[in-house]
């Protein structure tokens, strides 16, 4: 039998008393003396919504830390980030469903709010908020009306929204019957099960406003690791890739391009390679830009399009993707362009997805050429409030 000696049961009983007191005034100093920001909090208000063929929370910027990195942390908790499942939070296991929208009242003269959009990565400890995604900014007319950002009118009510991240303008229109936002409605969009009420979705400043000119390169089409390319920014920054030239019909199914590991090496090759022409450097990384391979059909108002996230193709379609694409089908020299498209200052083109279709209108000055002619590009979306309370972090 082992025997301790006297002093040796005193020292070890005196070091253990000191962690005891140790521990004790660290508890102290976290519970009355560190500044809120300086821990999470342990629940924030919260409002989770289906918006587009999106899903994520919308949260108002005095909810969350003001210092970003702070921020970021928070929101990787909340959606129990990077987890392939992400079982311990709000994201569904697919960039779709980890998208989040801040919110706050605008300061821009001209705007009612400002909407902040943060891609939360499934893979990584990172959150990306250099693009916009136009299916959340459906989402941010409900929440601003229903937070008291906007007061709303008898029948509709207009949300003028400023992106912040691409430093961007869209007018929304919004249900709002009787002073209140109506989730419920008719209007179905591919992509979605439920009908719903339309927002209408009016982008109104959206040309190069991620690197200054509508077509970054210069160039309406050019060759890039020996495919035909046009590399655009209007809504979203985006390489549009002539399918075609990839041995491709344009209408495969996302689980098609994914098992096609030639394809699937290629496009990152693209994009990686369009990036640096853009001058955008290594966007390994980063989501921008997004590749999307381009189809033709023999209905010229349908183009066939499969968008990617960039790493995978999407299920359906990015509202802000669509726009690009169809202001692309506008312009004689792209790889999208069809001389169909230009009848009467309006353009009404189908943007094919492996889900269904999103309809988007163009409107433009015949009289005027170039950069400027685009006045306006508009959609439909719809939302859905899945709920609203506290959510818990730590």
């Amino acid at each position: 039998m082992n025997h301790f000696s006297p002093d040796a049961l005193n020292c070890a009983t005196l070091t253990i008393a000191k962690f005891l007191i140790i521990d004790f005034f660290i508890q102290i100093y976290i519970k009355f003396f560190l500044k809120e920001d300086e821990c999470m909090k342990k629940s924030i208000p919260c409002t989770l919504m289906r918006s587009g063929t999106s899903r994520g929370p919308f949260f108002l910027k005095d909810w969350l830390p003001e210092k970003e990195q702070q921020r970021d942390a928070v929101l990787l908790n909340i959606m129990g980030a990077p987890h392939a499942l992400q079982i311990s939070g709000l994201g569904g296991g697919s960039s779709l469903t980890n998208k989040v929208a801040i919110v706050s009242k605008s300061t821009q003269p001209d705007c009612d709010v400002d909407y902040l959009f943060a891609q939360v990565s499934i893979e990584s400890n990172t959150v990306d908020t250099k693009p916009n995604c136009g299916n959340m900014l459906a989402g941010v007319g409900p929440f601003a009306i229903e937070q008291g950002l906007v007061v709303p009118e008898a029948s509709q009510t207009c949300v003028r929204v400023y992106n912040i991240n691409t430093r961007s303008k869209t007018d929304l229109l919004v249900c709002t019957p009787q002073g209140k936002v109506a989730y419920e409605g008719d209007v179905l969009i591919d992509g979605v099960l439920d009908p719903a009420a339309p927002i209408h979705l009016n982008f109104k400043q959206m040309l190069g406003s991620s690197t200054g000119r509508l077509f970054p390169t210069g160039l309406l089409k050019q060759k890039i690791l020996g495919v035909d390319v046009t590399c655009i920014d209007a809504a979203q920054l985006m390489v549009l890739i002539d399918s075609k030239q990839m041995g491709l019909q344009g209408d495969e199914t996302p689980s098609q391009l994914h098992a096609n590991a030639d394809v699937m090496a290629k496009i990152r090759g693209i994009r990686l390679a369009a990036a640096q022409a853009m001058g955008l450097g290594d966007v390994t990384h980063t989501v921008l830009p997004k590749p999307v391979l381009i189809g033709k059909t023999n209905d010229w108002k349908i183009i066939n399009s499969r968008y990617f996230t960039p790493h995978v193709c999407h299920s359906t379609h990015a509202a802000t993707g669509a726009v690009g694409i169809a202001i692309a089908a506008l312009i004689n020299g792209t790889i999208v362009f069809h001389e169909s498209t230009k009848i009467k200052d309006k353009n009404h083109l189908f943007i094919a997805h492996p889900s269904g279709k999103i309809e988007v209108c163009v409107d433009y000055n015949s009289n005027r050429h170039g950069f400027e002619k685009i006045t306006n590009a508009s959609l439909i979306r719809t939302a859905k409030k899945i709920f609203e309370g506290q959510v818990f972090v730590g």
